[in-house]
């Protein structure tokens, strides 16, 4: 089939049926539920950007010669990897970043795994089948144009025995096997996109010890599975509300979810590992985190520049040049122009991988940016939200603006700097009070600051693991030999 379009896109959500349930309810359709329809449109819409642009975001298969979506690519070359960054951002620019699991995100993390089957099948070949079933899911993934969802972290029960993973009743696990594939039980969180995908994958996240057989499992099923169901958190969505006074929450909420396997039967051909603890460990080294860490710094990049423009028209409108609103813009600009380098020196630092032939972005100059975007994003809220003040609240909707009677009023005395209309005007605060003060606003921020862990892990992991110490400490030691 290739590349879907958004029509093609809703109809497949419309096909089946899950178990999505949302604030009490079960969700039969969730392309016309209002708590979720505002959300499925607009990825809809991103199935349609593709082909909008086609150039940038589709490249053909290169065994089949059909037309898919760039983010499933082996890069070959340098070329092909700033082609893939080209669609990667017009992507984004489809939800101006809000949305953080847009179906590229695991697009990229699956043409990563496809491109080393080597790590998936192991030592002496033992997960031979395992890996040739991931390779052939990968192809399907693209080729189909799945969207697809993915739960990695197991639930919080209690932090001082969580980690200790053998024996967790709770964490998904095998639990069995039968003629048809096998079985698994347990709780794992955070499956973002879960209402608006085809199907869901458990993957190697964080290792696990030795003795843990049952929980190194890895496979991808359709969302229809009999036994999974998803509990969505509290809707966010702008239920009814007209898109000029809720802008943002009315179209971009993802969702997120709480995923129970209840005696799941995956089938053999959908298993990537079963209970081998060290093939399960050693995934990280088929390169899909520089892959993850390029689509979401790409996708952040965009919400930087969003939020700059739309702090810097705030700004404007208002007539507010003042040397501390110019600093906190600046901040803002810094924070672009850093990312944008980063994934700049990435691309022109590209590296081939032997003995394969697999092209990467250079991991180094993205490994920063995962603790501090992490703190940049807050700051851009508050920010805006310090440019905004009282202004963020003094915003007439729709409906006020359409009344007869108090449009010349709000014409008269709610209109802002250099003949900015009223109207216009409260559209971008509108938009400004979505962004920083909304429900929607207040998941981006938690969002933000933990969806690749928190600021604090990453610098840990930064010091412990990324960063190369060899010129520092030559530099020390050249000092202390004087």
């Amino acid at each position: 089939m290739g590349a879907r379009t958004g029509k093609q896109y809703l109809e497949g959500l419309q096909r089946t049926r899950r178990a999505i349930w949302v604030d009490g309810e079960r969700i039969e359709d969730v392309t016309r539920h209002p708590k979720l329809s505002g959300a499925a449109e607009s990825l809809a819409a991103i199935f349609d950007r593709q082909h909008e642009f086609a150039e940038d975001c589709l490249v053909p298969d290169r065994e089949t010669g059909e037309l898919i979506n760039i983010s499933h690519l082996i890069p070959r070359s340098r070329d092909e990897i700033r082609h893939r960054h080209r669609g990667l951002v017009r992507l984004s620019e489809g939800t101006v970043g809000l949305m953080g699991r847009t179906p590229d995100y695991m697009n990229m993390k699956f043409s990563g795994f496809a491109s080393a089957p080597w790590v998936w099948a192991g030592a002496d070949n033992r997960n031979e089948v395992g890996a040739a079933n991931l390779v052939d899911y990968q192809k399907r993934l693209a080729r189909d144009d799945i969207s697809l969802t993915h739960t990695i972290i197991q639930p919080t029960v209690d932090k001082r025995t969580d980690t200790a993973i053998v024996g967790n009743q709770v964490t998904i696990r095998k639990v069995g096997e039968s003629a048809e594939g096998m079985i698994v039980r347990g709780g794992r969180v955070l499956a973002t996109l879960a209402p608006f995908a085809d199907e869901t994958t458990v993957y190697p996240a964080l290792p696990i010890p030795p003795g843990a057989e049952d929980y190194a499992i890895a496979f991808a099923i359709p969302l229809d599975t009999p036994g999974l169901k998803f509990l969505c958190r509290d809707s966010l969505s702008a239920v009814g509300a007209d898109g000029f006074d809720k802008p943002l929450s009315s179209r971009f909420d993802e969702q997120d979810a709480f995923c129970l396997f209840d005696d799941v039967v995956v089938p053999w051909d959908r298993v990537f590992i079963n209970g081998d603890v060290e093939v399960y460990n050693s995934i990280p080294q088929t390169g899909f985190v520089i892959n993850m860490t390029t689509q979401s710094t790409t996708r952040a990049l965009t919400k930087l520049q969003f939020a700059y423009g739309l702090a810097t028209r705030m700004a404007e409108m208002i007539g507010d040049y003042s040397p501390a609103t110019t600093e906190m813009l600046g901040e803002i600009a810094c924070y672009v122009e850093v990312t944008r380098s980063a994934l700049e020196l990435s691309i022109e630092q590209a590296f081939e991988r032997p003995p394969d032939g697999a092209w990467f972005p250079d991991g180094r100059p993205l490994d920063p940016m995962r603790a501090l975007l992490a703190m940049w994003m807050p700051r851009v809220a508050e920010i805006i939200t310090l440019i905004g003040g009282h202004n963020l609240l003094t915003t007439p909707t729709r409906r006020q603006l359409d009344d007869e009677e108090l449009r010349p009023l709000i014409d008269e005395m709610l209109h802002g700097a250099d003949a900015t209309s009223a109207e216009a005007r409260s559209a971008v605060f509108r938009m400004a009070w979505d962004f920083v003060g909304s429900g929607l606003a207040g998941r981006g921020f938690l969002y933000e600051r933990f969806y690749l862990t928190s600021a604090s892990r990453n610098k840990q992991m930064m010091h412990n693991l990324a960063a190369d110490r060899t010129r520092p400490a030559e530099l020390v030691d050249r000092i202390l030999g004087l």
